[in-house]
């Protein structure tokens, strides 16, 4: 029933994630009967399996018959992942917008209601721009067809061609791309509207007196578009996992691509002159942080100074491992 096994997995791939075990439960009793109906008192062979399954219909076909209505805004088979996505997208959108909004308050409580209504109008103009940027990157992967089952490019639907249930480890859970989507739109909304909050934070007993940013202010727009499409990149690369719901070395590929891609950009963007806030140190000595000259002073400068090499060398890591992990999954059996 290895067979039976395979079909039902197929289908049940294709349909919303709370509906699948119990249509999965009534598809294996609907074959069973089926193969009762024609084994009479004999035993079940493969060639009455294999009959069944060619009269039930292509795993797509059946999958559509239980979604009951036709979806093609980017077509059926990417519906499902689709609305996960833009779900995803905004109410991470919402909780970012929410921390930016918590954070101005914190800092500037005096202002508090123009920047609720900041945050009431970015909220309004925001969510149609993430339902478009979804809805064409989506778009973009329904006609690359690059993650498509092997069975959608069949022109006649044979049974036997059904591939194997992968193994636990190769599959893919979907709360992993769901939490970095989540992740990578959290991190999209505060670059955009608050980099200056990326920094050294000073108290007193008064309350909040200033901050000591990480980034260069005067200059950091010009690598704003760089840092959005890098994020981006990487929103599109958790889509394609969450699309796939398993290690295939087509996903490794374009894992690999994107990342050596994502690299590049990330070493372009953080080796920029003007990228970093030329005047840290001396924020920090000014603050009365840290006393210039001082062990503590030559340490956090010692960090500072490396902090380009660091961050690369740990973004290195994180995104070979990545393509190494995949590798590895992708070819279990």
């Amino acid at each position: 029933m290895e067979m039976v096994n395979r079909y039902i997995y197929a289908v049940t791939q294709k349909l919303p994630q709370s509906q699948r075990e119990d249509i999965a439960a009534e598809l294996r009793s609907l074959i069973e009967d089926m193969l009762e109906e024609r084994a009479g008192a004999g035993d079940i062979s493969d060639e009455m399996v294999n009959e069944v399954l060619l009269e039930l219909g292509s795993p797509r076909e059946m999958a559509q018959k239980y979604r009951g209505t036709k979806k093609y805004i980017i077509g059926p088979e990417l519906y499902d992942p689709f609305l996960i996505v833009l779900k995803i997208v905004l109410i991470s959108m919402s909780v970012g917008l929410g921390i930016v909004f918590v954070i101005e308050s914190v800092l500037d409580p005096a202002n508090i209601l123009d920047h609720f209504v900041s945050f009431i109008v970015t909220i309004v103009t925001g969510f149609p721009q993430a339902l478009g940027w979804v809805t064409f990157t989506f778009m973009l992967i329904h006609f690359g067809g690059g993650l498509k089952a092997d069975e959608l490019k069949l022109e006649k639907w044979d049974p036997t061609k059904l591939q194997p249930i992968p193994h636990p480890k190769k599959q893919i859970k979907r709360y992993e791309p769901i939490t970095g989507i989540v992740f990578y739109v959290i991190i999209i909304v505060l670059f955009a509207f608050s980099s200056n909050f990326f920094g050294i934070y000073r108290f007193s007993d008064a309350g909040f007196q200033q901050v000591m940013p990480f980034l260069n202010e005067e200059s950091f727009s010009q690598y704003m578009p760089f840092v959005i499409l890098l994020l981006a990149i990487f929103i599109v690369k958790e889509c394609l996992k969450l699309i796939s719901g398993k290690w295939t070395m087509k996903l490794v590929a374009y894992t690999a691509v994107i990342n050596i891609f994502s690299l590049v950009v990330v070493f372009f963007i953080i080796t920029g002159p003007a990228f970093w806030n030329p005047n840290f140190m001396m924020e920090l000595v000014q603050a009365g942080l840290v006393t210039e000259g001082s062990e503590g002073f030559r340490v956090v400068e010692s960090i500072w100074v490396n902090s380009t090499k660091i961050i690369v060398a740990l973004f290195l890591i994180g995104l070979v491992w990545d393509i190494v992990d995949g590798f590895i999954k992708a070819r279990k059996d």
